[in-house]
């Protein structure tokens, strides 16, 4: 997601409730705080608006493309949501819900996933991760549930422990240095390091990388 919001990019934040606190509505005000451009669409079954937005019931209502869709739904709906995406022919898939191959029985579900997303030419991060983030001035993109907005930089920095990485966020803040990107792994169900370091490597923005790794 190098593109920015001039070459129309759009993201839905699948699952953003309307309670602070939330990990999908503080998904989605961190989009539409962090002066993100493009258009960012709440999808919620329930609610006509999230943060005075207008909410679309499911994907497939929203007008126009979807480049992006972060998924915060419960872990036994979000085959649903990914065939939505798929029908809707979103690009990629950020997946934070957990309650997958973390968990006893949950791999399966996990195994589902990833087959249905890249039968459709989707690409996912996660699940059981926090988010991405994107700094570059064209795209400005926080997509992650972190208490705060992390500084611009050079430092491209992926983590596989959501903890930890937005401690380190934090850290690195308090130090001045700033971030290019961020990606949360979770799971590593679809993408790992092994897609982010030839990423990375051809990145302008980015001239070190960190990589936290539990497996």
């Amino acid at each position: 997601y190098r593109q920015g919001p001039a070459t129309g990019c759009r993201i839905a934040v699948v699952g953003a409730g309307r309670r602070r606190g939330t990990i999908g509505h503080e998904v989605f005000r961190n989009l539409i705080t962090g002066d993100f451009e493009g258009p960012v669409y709440p999808v919620n079954a329930t609610a006509a608006s999230v943060a005075a937005v207008r909410a679309y019931p499911s994907v497939v209502d929203i007008p126009g493309d979807v480049d992006l869709a972060v998924i915060a739904v419960p872990a036994e709906h979000v085959l649903d949501v990914v065939d939505d995406c798929a029908r809707r022919q979103v690009h990629g898939l950020v997946i934070i819900t957990a309650g997958f191959a973390e968990f006893d029985g949950g791999a399966g579900l996990q195994h589902q996933v990833v087959e249905r997303a890249r039968g459709a030419g989707m690409r996912l991060i996660g699940p059981n991760c926090m988010g991405v983030v994107n700094t570059a001035e064209a795209v400005r993109m926080n997509a992650t549930f972190a208490p705060f907005v992390p500084a611009r930089g050079r430092v491209a920095f992926a983590s596989q422990s959501g903890a930890l990485g937005i401690e380190l966020l934090h850290r690195a803040g308090m130090l001045g240095l700033g971030i290019s990107s961020f990606v949360s792994l979770g799971n590593k169900a679809d993408v790992s390091s092994n897609d982010l370091l030839p990423y990375w490597q051809e990145d302008p923005d980015t001239d070190v990388i960190l990589l936290y790794l539990e497996s």
